[in-house]
């Protein structure tokens, strides 16, 4: 039984990867440009950063239009896909908003990416939640954005964690979640709620004697990643992560998922601290979009669920799987996000 369950734990991990402005330059040309998308020529970007108030420095890209409608402009922060970086569907997303109007924040998350925080590599439900209102405080000290018009948009594994922020901070709003994953469901009780109270404390025994031994040799155990080669025999959903991580269609040298690994010790603290506990009291709108044909389709579905008010919606996109909505833009409905983001940050 715990044999199982390990090989489902590698499964997960997978997937589990004061403000001040930096004096970082300009990507003011593509000999600067370290995206995995093409760079817009209609959007202005510079490097940001800004403390969170656990005092962990998060690093941004700032996207603004360069036609500029309005003085103080709506604004989102964006993050995600889990174990990703900014430079890859956070960025996309930011600079594909950016071009329809609004200033937008894609940051990497705390012990990720270029932000700071030790160890490497770490995953908190508490510190990643956080990180999404940390962003809100940098974007409303902006002297171009309208701190009251300012909403948040999570991908995949911070898709939940931006709903957590959206029920605890009532400056968020407007929330979208696309290709949503509760990392702490799925760390609990596996995929498709398949790992039952036993077999959770077997893992839980296991993470906790490999506390024990990166304590007494001052390291930390990386989880299982993506494989360097598919056989063929992967499940589907792993090999649609690695197609967009692994090759140039995604591959980012900084991300978890593309060049590393998560702490294997991560999944502790997610496996006990539920983050959608309190989502039933988001007042805020929210907009929920997940792909027709996605493994994760059910995440989303059962957060809707309790979400409550008028003002809350479910996506979902016709024949699309997980991966396509980190970058595919004939399947990411942006033309309902920028609609939905004009109704409730008007």
């Amino acid at each position: 039984m715990l044999k199982k369950f390990l090989v489902l734990l590698s499964a997960l991990m997978l997937i589990i990867g004061g403000t001040t402005m930096s004096l970082a330059k300009n990507n003011s040309d593509n000999s600067d440009w370290d995206k995995t998308f093409k760079k817009s020529d209609k959007v202005d970007v510079k490097k940001v950063s800004f403390k969170n108030r656990y005092g962990i420095t998060l690093v941004g890209d700032l996207y603004t239009p360069k036609d500029k409608s309005e003085k103080e402009m709506a604004a989102i922060a964006i993050s995600g896909p889990f174990g990703a970086v900014k430079e890859q569907a956070s960025g996309l997303y930011a600079q594909t908003l950016a071009e329809r109007g609004f200033v937008t924040l894609a940051f990497d998350p705390s012990y990720t990416g270029e932000s700071s925080g030790e160890p490497r590599n770490v995953a908190s439900p508490d510190i990643n939640t956080e990180d999404f209102s940390a962003a809100v405080d940098f974007l409303s000290s902006q002297k171009d954005v309208d701190a009251e018009r300012i909403g948040i948009l999570g991908i995949c594994g911070f898709g939940g964690f931006g709903l957590n922020a959206a029920a605890m901070d009532t400056r968020i709003k407007a929330t979208v979640t696309s290709t949503m994953y509760d990392m702490t469901r799925v760390s609990a009780n596996g995929y498709f709620d398949s790992m039952d109270e036993k077999a959770r404390y077997e893992l839980k025994k296991s993470l906790n004697k490999q506390r024990t031994e990166d304590f007494k040799n001052g390291t930390y155990a990386k989880a299982p990643g993506l494989p360097e080669k598919l056989t063929g025999e992967e499940p589907q959903f792993v090999q649609d992560y690695y197609g967009y991580y692994k090759t140039p269609r995604g591959f980012h040298k900084r991300s978890i998922n593309s060049n590393g690994n998560w702490n294997m010790t991560s999944t502790l603290s997610l496996i006990n601290m539920p983050i959608l506990a309190y989502s039933d009291e988001i007042q805020n709108a929210v907009l929920v979009i997940h792909g027709e044909k996605a493994h994760s389709r059910y995440f989303s579905e059962d957060a809707f669920k309790k979400l409550k008010g008028d003002n809350k919606e479910l996506l979902i996109v016709k024949d699309a799987n997980h991966v396509d909505l980190y970058d595919n833009m004939d399947k990411i409905p942006f033309d309902k996000i920028e609609a939905f983001y004009k109704e409730y940050l008007k």
